[in-house]
Formats: C-alpha cells, structure tokens, sequence
C-alpha cells in the first residue's frame, strides 16, 4: 500500500474576498511540484462564495468537472443551455469535451455558498459537451457507502472516465470497507467533517489522503463524519 497525507493546512489558499478557495493540488497561482494531481485526480477546490458573488463565463474542455454544493445553493449556466440550481443534496458532472462556456454563482443574496469542485482528466477527448445534475438522498449514506459518481452505475451520474466518486456519512465507531473497482486504481479519500481512521491513517476536518497499490480501504469514524472518496486511475 501507498499513501500520501495531505493535512488541511497544507493545501494552497486563495481568499479574493467574494471567493475563498482552498486547493488540495495545484491551481491558478498555487503551486506545488510534489502537488501537481493524484493519478487522473487533477483538482480539488473546496470553494467559499460570498452571496451574490461567483464565477463569470469561463471555458473548459476536455476535463470531468464535478461539483458538490455543501452549504447554499449554486446557479449554473452554460453554453449547452443549462440554467439550474444545485442546492446541497445534489451532485452535478459537466463533461467539457471539445468546449464549454459556463459560469457558477451563488443563488443566494444573503448566505454563502460552499462547495466542492472537482476535476478528473477525462478517458475519450473532444466529446460533445454534456451536462447533468440529481439529488441524492441523504438516507442513502447514512452509515453506508453511497455511489453518486460511475461509468458503469444507472443510479449515479455518469462519467467519462474509469472513475468513481462516493460519499458517506457515518456515526462515530461505525466501520466499513470500501473494495477498489480496479486494483490499479487509487484513492483520494477527502474527509468533509469529522474524523475517520484509513487503514489506520487518523484524517481530520478537510483532510486529504491519497491510496494505491491496494484492494481494500478499512474505515472507521472516530466521531461523526462526512466523507468523499475518489477512485481514479493511477495513469
């Protein structure tokens, strides 16, 4: 087994007043050699907007952007004529493909919004653009591992590559194991809230950390916890 720690102090910090971002890998003007991606894992932003305020139109191609609202809601628009909500509950996956226009604001004016987004390098390039987003029900990973993310799942939203995003959202000393669809896969395991142990590995409040070269992750909530996982190919 291969690990690599990335503790929540750590990551790299842009705060532009409307916005503060805090990056897990490399981004805009962060950077790190030693942080650059893990396996096909390229970004993970853990975003503050403040109400009213958000990202204008900007392009993107050819990369798996995945968002994951964790307070407040977040309005989307896009250049294939999306104009929706993502509130919390819900996941959204926009396949930039050969090029996309989008822009994220908070749909709020009067709280923030925080959020996740993530990018994973994508497995087919210059596919038409596609976007979709649903609601997740909470009971669904209570105490279970829930599936929100796969190529290969009716049930979550579909992605453009090998790659398979859960939540969880566990009771202090619940314990369960997560099997790698691929064991050439890794693990970019990021704990939202709480603390949970990784095959021993004790992870705290934003926390990241990063498997391979195994089959199995054991978990265990230390205290009442909120987690991702992000299994991606290694190359």
């Amino acid at each position: 087994m291969t690990t690599i720690l990335h503790k929540a102090n750590t990551r790299g910090n842009a705060n532009h007043g409307w916005l503060n971002s805090y990056h897990t890998f490399s981004f805009a003007n962060y950077y790190n050699s030693e942080r650059t991606n893990f396996g096909l894992l390229r970004v993970l932003n853990d975003d503050t907007v403040s109400a009213g305020m958000g990202f204008g139109k900007h392009p993107h191609d050819n990369m798996e952007i995945v968002s994951i609202p964790l307070e407040g809601d977040l309005h989307h628009n896009d250049s294939t004529g999306r104009d929706k909500i993502i509130k919390q509950g819900d996941v959204q996956i926009m396949s930039a493909g050969s090029g996309i226009m989008h822009s994220e604001m908070n749909a709020n004016k009067n709280k923030e919004v925080k959020f996740l987004q993530i990018w994973v390098y994508p497995e087919k390039r210059n596919i038409e653009p596609r976007y979709e987003q649903k609601t997740f029900s909470a009971e669904d990973r209570k105490n279970k591992l829930q599936t929100v993310v796969a190529p290969n799942d009716s049930n979550a939203l579909w992605i453009n590559q090998q790659a398979w995003f859960t939540l969880g959202n566990f009771d202090t000393n619940f314990s369960t194991i997560y099997t790698l669809h691929n064991n050439k896969n890794g693990v970019y395991v990021f704990l939202i809230k709480g603390s949970v142990s990784i095959n021993n590995i004790e992870l705290n409040e934003r926390d990241g950390l990063g498997v391979s070269a195994t089959e199995t992750l054991n978990i265990k909530a230390l205290s009442d916890a909120d987690i991702l996982l992000i299994e991606v190919p290694m190359k």
